[in-house]
């Protein structure tokens, strides 16, 4: 764990519009710089970057947040991968937390993994580049694939040289232990004899290196130049504590901007076909390195876009047993779409033999719904047999059921009815069953009657108009409020009911002085008010231990908070405020009465409209109550529901309002 003195260190060092400098081009604009977006196609920037508060916001998104925030959405990486990357900019030393000694040795011994591994790739990519042995037979082989020089060094491409131990000699006489040079898999040790015999696992071979989403080199695949049928054609680093081959996808890391940016992702099977995309100008593509897909790797996938391509090759025997991808990646709520070649092609293969306009337009027009793509696939193996054309309706609604999505699930039924000319009512009958069945039922609030297998009927609903949140929108005027104001103090007035001499009832004016944080705080408090939104109510605890702690609401804490969704709030606020600031309201003569003026009433006038809202719902709960209770002795309390509506009626009066 980094320790805290660390990230605090990070956090007064950096410097946000040098970051965001380093990937958006900023233009000055006042007191904040302006910019394009870095996660959308605009042509007027929206993007805006604060320097005094180092917080940035993109307008065309919603997105927002501080330096750390920025890096884990543009960049992808964890909170800890960020502040590594922001210490090593700002040569800050990084501080571990305590650890147990086993902890420590795990952080030491997987660090040892991946220098050894950095290692590797150097070592390859200048044995490829810088050696005669490595450009006749290495970087001959690539620029035969077509790979140009720039294309090589973007992907780290190397040569390990067809010779016993070359590699692993170089490492041990560089200092690097042959434990982790056997750990990675990057050496193979035969023990025996007096002495242990030790090979480089990828001899002869050209290299790929894997990259994890942040950059470090996770493992090796290694493709043969010799026709040696008894070694295999490609040869992938074994598992280990920094290699898994099923949570990798290859070329992630070249391609995680692109996939966020165009919110769709190309899935291939191959190295090459990865490279070769991104030499036609598409990066937004990952491989599956050979290996059936995974649920981990598909949700890789799904931290940058919620859209898949599946690209297959003309193989049909290929692309069958491909098919339970598919339902895997349905199964995660995600729509995909299949792109398949022509026979003898593969994604390599035809953006070779194709201009890059040609190749988007391929993929553009030959996109189809995976409905579409199963019935043209399994049609052929079907034709004029109803047996296995029943058993094709059952294969197609079996993927319809993987899908969590109720009005998702039934497009697809109204869809597939139309291409298989078959009832929608045989279909839902078919779906329910399998749901009964609890095969892949997992939406809350499905919109099918799972209770019987034979009428299932989709639930048809009249659209309603969406209902203003009250509480929502009193919750989010509370916290906003306290970011902006709650360090403040404000004069207030209390009205103390009482009587006179004569027994008569007086109102009497109490003035006093007080903090927005606290006036909000204790008022809270007295009314046991809990905040029913999750991300208001981990933004109000950090308020109010900062208050326990120092007396004061810092800020700068909050926006680096580890906390995600506190800190995008805060930013939100506090950009929002800051456009509201920038609209010049007196250039334009309108004039606005200034908060802080106004901020005792802005202060009095949430907690009473929040009281006035939770009464409603006090009200609206006793009523549904008594309504929907089976007791026959259980009558509507009036005089409960009376004395709720005079507590709201005097809320009103102090409102100003009529009811």
């Amino acid at each position: 764990m980094i320790s805290k003195q660390t990230i605090d260190q990070v956090f007064e060092t950096a410097r946000l519009e040098e970051v965001i400098g380093e990937f958006v081009q900023l233009k000055k604009s006042g007191s904040n710089f302006k910019g394009l977006s870095p996660f959308t196609d605009e042509k007027t920037p929206s993007f805006m970057v604060s320097p005094v508060k180092q917080i940035w916001k993109d307008f065309s998104t919603g997105k927002g947040g501080n330096v750390i925030t920025f890096l884990m959405e543009h960049e992808h990486f964890s909170y800890p991968e960020a502040i590594k990357w922001l210490a090593k900019k700002y040569n800050v030393e990084i501080e571990e937390t305590e650890q147990s000694e086993e902890q420590k040795k795990q952080v030491n011994e997987r660090e040892s993994m991946f220098l050894v591994s950095k290692f590797a790739k150097d070592y390859f990519h200048d044995v490829l580049m810088n050696t005669q042995k490595g450009r006749a037979i290495g970087l001959s082989y690539f620029k035969e694939r077509g790979f140009r020089e720039d294309t090589i060094e973007k992907f780290d491409l190397g040569y390990c040289k067809d010779e016993w131990s070359n590699f692993t000699n170089a490492a041990l006489e560089k200092g690097y232990d042959i434990k982790y040079l056997k750990s990675t898999g990057l050496t193979i040790v035969k023990e025996g004899g007096e002495k242990d015999r030790m090979f480089d696992r990828f001899k002869g071979r050209v290299m790929f290196p894997i990259h994890s989403m942040s950059g470090r080199i996770l493992g090796f695949g290694g493709r043969i130049l010799t026709n040696d049928k008894k070694a295999a054609k490609y040869l992938n680093s074994p598992e280990s504590d920094i290699y898994h081959k099923s949570k990798i996808l290859y070329g992630l890391y070249q391609a995680k901007k692109e996939i966020a940016k165009q919110d769709n992702c190309f899935l291939v099977e191959g190295y090459t076909d990865v490279i070769s995309f991104h030499q036609s100008g598409i990066e937004n593509v990952v491989a599956s390195s050979g290996t059936a897909l995974t649920p981990e790797q598909i949700r890789l996938i799904n931290r940058l876009t919620n859209n898949i391509t599946v690209l297959f090759d003309g193989d049909a025997a290929g692309i069958r047993a491909s098919l339970r991808g598919i339902d895997l990646i349905l199964e995660q709520g995600m729509n995909v779409r299949v792109v398949t070649f022509p026979d003898g092609e593969d994604p390599d293969s035809f953006a070779k033999a194709n201009s890059d306009a040609e190749l988007k337009k391929y993929l553009e027009e030959k996109a189809q719904d995976f409905i579409e793509f199963k019935v043209s696939l399994l049609m052929r193996e079907a034709q004029n047999d109803p047996v296995k054309k029943a058993g094709l309706i059952r294969d197609i609604v079996t993927s319809i059921s993987k899908i969590p999505d109720g009005i998702q699930r039934e497009v697809y039924v109204q869809e597939c009815a139309r291409i298989m000319d078959i009832s929608e009512r045989v279909i839902f009958s078919e779906l329910a069953q399998l749901i009964h069945k609890g095969q892949k039922d997992r939406s809350k609030g499905d919109r099918y009657s799972n209770t019987t297998t034979t009428q299932l009927k989709p639930v048809r609903e009249e659209p309603k108009k969406p209902k203003i949140n009250s509480l929502f929108l009193l919750e989010q005027e509370i916290i906003r409020i306290l970011l902006l104001f709650g360090n403040e103090e404000i004069e207030l007035v209390n009205w103390v009911h009482s009587q006179d001499k004569y027994g008569r009832p007086t109102i009497e004016k109490e003035e006093y002085t007080n903090t927005v944080s606290n006036e909000l705080y204790l008022n809270l408090q007295e009314d046991e008010i809990e905040f029913t939104n999750g991300t208001f109510r981990d933004v109000y605890y950090e308020i109010i231990h900062q208050l326990n702690q120092d007396e004061q609401i810092s800020i700068d804490k909050l926006i680096a908070s580890e906390n995600g969704l506190v800190s995008s709030l805060v930013t939100n606020i506090l950009m929002d405020e800051e456009k509201y600031e920038l609209s010049d309201w007196e250039r334009k003569e309108v004039f606005v009465t200034a908060t802080q003026k106004i901020l005792p009433k802005l202060v009095t006038d949430a907690i009473l409209n929040l009281r006035r809202v939770l009464i409603e719902i006090k009200i609206n709960a006793i009523i549904r109550e008594a309504q929907e209770s089976k007791d026959e002795d259980k009558s509507l309390d009036f005089e409960e529901v009376a004395n709720y509506i005079e507590l709201k009626k005097l809320l009103y009066e102090k409102l100003n309002r009529v009811v």
